[in-house]
């Protein structure tokens, strides 16, 4: 879909995933990376734990379906490469801290008046201005600044921050999404312009509603890892089974009692509980509890009886009773469990490149989305580091072979 349209991808870490994008979609996206290499490479874990620059599982991932070059930028001949480049590219994607890209030469206010027609998106923690511009940051304090992280954890502790790194992933959606936005524009004006992201921005949008408690001067939402905590009652939500976890909603009142019926039901019916539990009054029980008249320790006894009950259980005895009987019941899917999902496998989501090390071909995750016209193909492998230096430079740009032979002497490409 985007075939005809040329991408100069300078971002590592914190903003591959835009370029993935954009490249799934049919893009010719080339990387550019320094002539040591992107330090996304250096990132793990490694394939069968070989650490190599060429074997990172991160790199395959984001990298893949782009065509790889080495540029040192901070090298005069090689910001004049890369104007020469630019010039004929739809858009340019970099994620350098404010200010880098200008003293290169190669702002979009410098890449504009070559060619006005660019899309060029910047990827920055808090943006290109403002008084945080400058501060240093990393996913744990964009996810404090943007908000997610006070949600994250339990209420009598301090939050703790989602083990794989988030925020950059957000503002690679956002920035991929908004290039295209830019692009459609484009094609009306003629004009390019320059898309700023800021991850703080981005971020907030993984605060769903309660982004608005401050203006709506609501209390902020309580913190309630696997579960939800209210008049000092913990009402829990993720139980452990017998080969992993569920989320299992246990809750009252006239929308989740009568799946809490079903659920006691089913535990009486399996010798769990007595029938005085089981016919509890489920839709007025919140009401029972916050009164008082349904004691705390009745309260702390029934979801003991629970607990017990679904450690008997695996998560597929799990969610086949949900289906059978009705009952709020998920299980939580590890990264194996993904893998081997017959409802991915069914709908043919993986797929398969070969890396032409001899050792057969790799599985992938498969596309974002499905298109009924235009399928999204995995066209190549992540690239090896300057992989098409002479099929971009030399070919398609025009160097000549001694002119590319002097620039690697003096380290300009790798």
């Amino acid at each position: 879909m985007l075939s005809p349209f040329r991408v100069l991808d300078l971002t590592n870490e914190r903003g591959l995933l835009a370029g993935q994008m954009l490249a799934d979609l049919g893009a010719d996206v080339i990387q550019v990376e320094p002539p040591g290499g992107s330090s996304a490479r250096r990132l793990g874990p490694f394939a069968q734990d070989e650490v190599d620059p060429d074997r990172s599982l991160y790199w395959w991932a984001y990298a893949r379906n782009k065509r790889g070059i080495t540029l040192d930028l901070d090298h005069a001949e090689g910001q004049a490469l890369f104007r020469r480049l630019a010039e004929r590219a739809d858009f340019v994607l970099e994620s350098e801290a404010p200010g880098v890209m200008a003293a290169r030469g190669l702002a979009y206010a410098d890449i504009a008046t070559i060619n006005p027609r660019v899309v060029y998106v910047s990827i920055t923690p808090f943006g290109q201005d403002g008084p945080k511009a400058s501060y240093a940051d990393c996913d744990l304090v964009l996810m404090a600044a943007g908000g997610p992280l006070l949600m994250s954890g339990y209420p009598d502790r301090a939050p703790v921050r989602v083990s794989v790194p988030q925020a950059y992933h957000h503002a690679g959606g956002d920035a991929a999404g908004a290039a295209l936005i830019a692009h459609l524009e484009r094609q009306r004006s003629g004009a390019g312009q320059h898309v700023d992201v800021s991850v703080q921005q981005a971020v907030t949008t993984a605060t769903m509603s309660s982004l608005l408690t401050a203006p709506l001067n609501d209390a902020d939402s309580p913190r309630a890892s696997g579960g939800w905590f209210m008049k000092g009652f913990n009402f829990r939500l993720i139980w452990e089974a017998k080969d992993g976890y569920i989320s299992l909603t246990h809750l009252f009142g006239s929308a989740a009692g009568p799946f809490t019926r079903r659920l006691m039901e089913w535990i009486y019916e399996e010798g769990g509980c007595d029938a005085a539990t089981r016919d509890k009054d489920w839709e007025a029980y919140f009401q029972l509890l916050f009164t008082g008249e349904e004691p705390r320790e009745e309260f702390e006894r029934v979801k003991q009886l629970v607990e017990d009950f679904v450690r008997t259980k695996s998560k597929a005895e799990h969610m086949q009773a949900a289906m059978e009987r009705k009952l709020l019941i998920v299980p939580v899917t590890t990264v194996g469990d993904v893998a081997q999902s017959e409802q991915l496998a069914d709908r043919d989501y993986w797929r398969t490149i070969d890396h032409d090390d001899g050792r057969g071909p790799v599985r992938y995750p498969g596309p974002f989305v499905r298109y009924s016209h235009h399928a999204i193909e995995y066209r190549r492998r992540a690239p090896r580091l300057g992989e098409h230096n002479g099929e971009v430079l030399i070919d398609e740009l025009g160097v000549a072979t001694a002119e590319f032979a002097a620039l690697q002497a003096k380290g300009v490409v790798a």
